[in-house]
């Protein structure tokens, strides 16, 4: 798939040089970035956030030799957790091609894929025996800021302290990028043909919609994923507490984006004269009843796997407590007493919605006479735009335009297929967890993939302890695992990769 050493795109001037004037002109093209690799086999110093290491200008597996990766897949982390991929802007290019360094140096092949050259893709593929579909890895290493947030240590240093692997990225998603490389470059290591191919996909650009990453890919490239039927990435595999009982969620489907704009409208005019009941003022009653009343519950076919799973765990009368959340009259009762933990349970039951971004006046002596607003809403599996809009005009009123501006359609139902076969391998690692379906309340590239007929478990296994929790550590200060974690998660993988034939349809193709 590659030219080597050559930079093209289809465009009607035909190949060229990209340069920072024109990337902007080729946003709508396809770009293939040229395969090449790293000055001395490291990174250049201008590329990187930080060095790489204390005893050398390059990563450590490049220094030691690719091979090694394998055995040491917190380090590789460590290594990964070097690149400064905050998005905006990402700058994937470098921690992508890194990866590609290490993947050729085991024999890999691969390509890199993007509308834009500093945000490449990378694919590669592990033959199989052609026994079973292919089955796909994804997982994005794009992360989110860390501007105006105390970190115990610098968080793209990647340091070992206090027993834990401390940096951005450690939880989302790197973390799972260094697991599903090791497994796969074990796999080479260990001469191991697995059922199927298995397909790997780094990605760029997941935290702010995947529009040049995932979704780039499907609506570009569908080909390099012809016939998978299941994919591994993130949203589970992560252990939780409730009560006494340690629990670890597989990801199985999660909501649909949709994101709307409110607009209020009244009176403006000069700040030195106010007016009543102006857009302003309207725009307070909407933030007011927002943040006053939920919408509505909805028990799903998502919601209920995930609730009856959970309750499986529990001692009576916990789980009996826990399945009456499955009744539409006594769901807010039931989540009242969960206190504080009630914000992570909310969303597996309502469609939620939050203001995010405000539009109003640019100059401080003027009174804005609209006032637009961004709504980040996010549906339940199998609700639609106008279902959410019925509700919000319920909460907010009709004096209000909404408008939808983007929405990412999910499933009804997921498919369980695969479930059984990575449920038994966590089962068969920690022996005290209980394994359930979980409904994801946030969106990841999988639901890109769900176009193409794949299913998506959320498997990157890392036994937190008790003390920390997955979704606050994932986008907040001081993100870190355990040392171990990872090893832990890699094992689990690579399980899942022998196992995998086991668990698929005997055609080939994957008809389904």
């Amino acid at each position: 798939m590659f030219v080597k050493n050559v930079t093209s795109f289809t465009a009607s001037g035909g190949p060229g040089n990209l340069t920072a004037s024109c990337a902007c002109l080729l946003s709508s093209q396809t770009i293939r970035v040229r395969r090449c690799h790293l000055a001395n086999r490291g990174i250049p110093p201008a590329c990187r956030s930080r060095k790489m290491n204390q005893r050398s200008d390059m990563p450590a597996h490049a220094a030691a030799g690719e091979t090694a990766a394998y055995r040491d897949p917190e380090r590789l982390l460590q290594d990964l957790i070097h690149f400064d991929t905050t998005n905006p802007p990402g700058n994937e290019a470098e921690c992508v091609r890194y990866i590609e360094q290490l993947l050729a140096g085991a024999g890999f092949q691969a390509v890199l894929l993007g509308r834009q050259p500093d945000r490449p893709n990378l694919i590669t593929r592990l033959p199989g025996r052609g026994a079973a579909p292919p089955l796909l890895l994804h997982g994005h290493v794009d992360v989110v800021t860390t501007a105006n947030q105390k970190w115990t240590h610098p968080p793209f240093e990647g340091k070992v302290a206090d027993g834990y692997i401390w940096g951005r990225g450690t939880l989302d998603m790197k973390g799972g990028v260094a697991m599903m490389l090791a497994a796969l470059l074990r796999a080479k290591a260990e001469s191991f043909v697995p059922a199927g191919d298995v397909v790997l996909a780094i990605l760029c650009d997941e935290e702010t919609g995947s529009d040049l990453g995932s979704k780039y890919l499907v609506e570009n490239h569908p080909e390099h994923f012809r016939n998978i039927r299941y994919a591994i990435s993130e949203g589970g595999g992560f252990a939780i507490y409730i009560g006494k009982r340690k629990l670890y969620p597989i990801m199985v489907t999660e909501k649909q984006l949709c994101t709307m704009r409110a607009t209020v409208c009244g009176a403006g005019g000069h700040g030195s004269m106010p007016v009543r009941g102006g857009a302003m003022a309207r725009l307070a009653r909407l933030i007011q009843r927002l943040d006053r009343r939920r919408l509505p519950v909805r028990i799903t076919p998502a919601t209920r796997l995930t609730v009856e799973g959970a309750s499986k765990a529990l001692p009576f009368p916990a789980n009996l407590v826990l399945r009456q959340t499955l009744n539409p009259l006594m769901t807010d009762r039931i989540l009242a007493l969960f206190g504080p933990g009630r914000t992570a349970l909310d969303p597996l039951f309502r469609n939620t919605v939050a203001a995010t971004v405000v539009h109003a006046s640019d100059k401080f002596n003027v009174i804005p006479s609209e006032i637009t607003i961004e709504l980040d809403g996010r549906l339940l599996p199998g609700c639609s735009p106008e279902q959410f809009t019925a509700e919000l005009r319920h909460v907010i009123g009709h004096d209000v335009m909404l408008e939808v501006i983007r929405y990412d359609p999910g499933p009804a139902e997921p498919d369980m297929g695969w479930f059984d076969t990575l449920a038994g391998i966590l089962r068969q690692a920690d022996a005290e967890g209980t394994v359930f379906p979980l409904l994801f309340s946030g969106v990841s590239d999988a639901r890109f993939f769900r176009r193409l007929g794949i299913q998506t478990y959320g498997f990157t296994p890392i036994p937190l302890p008790r003390h920390l929790r997955a979704w606050e550590l994932g986008h907040g200060p001081d993100e870190r695992v355990p040392v171990g974690a990872i090893r832990f998660g890699t094992d689990a993988i690579y399980e899942a990769l022998k196992r995998y034939g086991a668990a698929c349809p005997t055609d080939p193709l994957g008809s389904h």
